[in-house]
């Protein structure tokens, strides 16, 4: 389709191809990895001779971080995962990012790029947040050491609202204890939201004991009890990175990655996995997703005048 408007609207040699076109793109996001250099010496995407010094903001910086799957070229049967994030200052645009970290080796370098394109300082504070899945849960430390990991209050209530759905069944068979077990599940969501995990946990322990009482009789048990227990394993995996969601939002901090979650679906979703029959190599999906990137964040003609001093952008033609 790009090959084909491409020869329709624009002066081009008719050999041009889908081909040609992935080639070429390919080719950009090559020569931007190249410009990010290695562990030290990031080059910011901005280029510092079009605008006014970057102003520095203050106060703590909020990072997303979530996950998808495009399906893998070489293992048909296969998926392959998508890291995707989004910086959030308080006071200009956020910047998104993505990488297959299975890869990537510049991944800090990556990050560190985007910040600095934000102005942000390397001795400011720096929170991530993310859904606790095993795949993401380390990778705050490795991309930014000084940082804050919190686990994010919707995907805590999402897992919990599954547990919830189970639960109803049980008020049929038996409304005393079906009704208790509910009011249980409430007060394992209360104490979380105030950052009470090791209470949390006691009180799913109980949990987990008290719907016994429904094994010969509700017929979903055994995935009652599994959700039940990889619940548990998940606050536990996750302890030291909840916090007391009740206070943050009283304070106005983030507490939720709803943010990134819509990035995943702007960034990768529409060009990786909405069109089901598309698959994709690790690195032809990962330099696609720099080319994407950068076009998002209005990044990609800064690199071309670089690059090309005499290319101009023409400005948008607004309707009257």
């Amino acid at each position: 389709m790009t090959a084909r408007v491409l020869k329709d609207f624009l002066p081009v040699d008719e050999t041009l191809n889908a081909t040609t076109v992935h080639n070429h793109t390919l080719a950009v996001a090559q020569r931007c990895e190249e410009e990010l250099g290695e562990d030290e010496g990031v080059v910011s995407d901005s280029c510092p001779g079009d605008g006014e010094p970057l102003s520095h903001p203050e106060g703590s910086f909020c990072v997303g971080l979530d996950g998808g799957y495009v399906r893998d070229w070489g293992q048909k049967q296969h998926h392959f995962e998508v890291i995707v994030g989004k910086s959030v200052p308080a006071d200009q645009p956020a910047n998104c990012f993505g990488f297959v970290q299975s890869y990537d080796t510049k991944a800090t370098q990556r990050l560190r790029a985007v910040l600095q394109s934000q102005g942000v300082q390397d001795t400011q504070p720096l929170t991530f947040l993310s859904d606790g899945g095993e795949t993401v849960r380390a990778l705050p430390v490795q991309l930014h050491p000084q940082s804050e990991h919190l686990l994010d209050w919707v995907h805590l209530t999402m897992r919990m609202t599954v547990l919830g759905q189970y639960l109803k069944g049980l008020l049929r068979l038996d409304r005393v204890v079906g009704a208790g077990i509910q009011k249980t599940l409430e007060s394992v969501k209360w104490l979380l939201w105030h950052g009470k995990v090791d209470k949390a946990l006691g009180r799913l322990k109980d949990l987990d004991r008290r719907i016994d009482h429904f094994t010969d009789t509700y017929p979903r048990f055994p995935r009652l009890k599994r959700a039940v227990r990889k619940f548990r394993t998940y606050i536990e995996n996750n302890r030291g990175f909840i916090p007391n969601s009740g206070q943050r939002y009283r304070n106005g901090e983030t507490i939720s990655t709803a943010f990134v979650e819509s990035t995943v679906n702007y960034v990768l979703s529409k060009r990786f996995v909405k069109q089901q029959s598309m698959q994709w190599t690790k690195r032809g999906a990962h330099l696609l997703l720099q080319t994407r990137v950068k076009t998002l964040n209005h990044e990609l003609g800064s690199a071309f005048r670089r690059w090309y001093p005499d290319f101009r952008e023409e400005e948008p033609i607004l309707a009257a």
